[in-house]
């Protein structure tokens, strides 16, 4: 499966991975791709729990331009 992602660095200087399309699956890293690769651990084990406990996998994302 494919899934967005987005990573940030937070005021500590840690790098927050987060998968908007899975609620909750949040990970981080010292570094980008630390993070990104905890993120891909991180949804395999949502999407485990997510299917034990008969819950949709994802829920839908859209991507919308807001003008200032």
């Amino acid at each position: 499966m494919k899934f967005l992602i987005t990573i940030w660095q937070d005021e500590d200087g840690i790098f927050i991975a987060e998968c908007p399309s899975i609620p909750g699956c949040i990970s981080q890293g010292n570094t980008e791709q630390e993070a990104e690769k905890n993120i891909q651990e991180a949804i395999k084990e949502c999407l485990e729990v997510r299917a034990e406990k008969g819950m949709p996998l994802t829920v839908t994302t859209r991507e919308v331009e807001v003008y200032i």
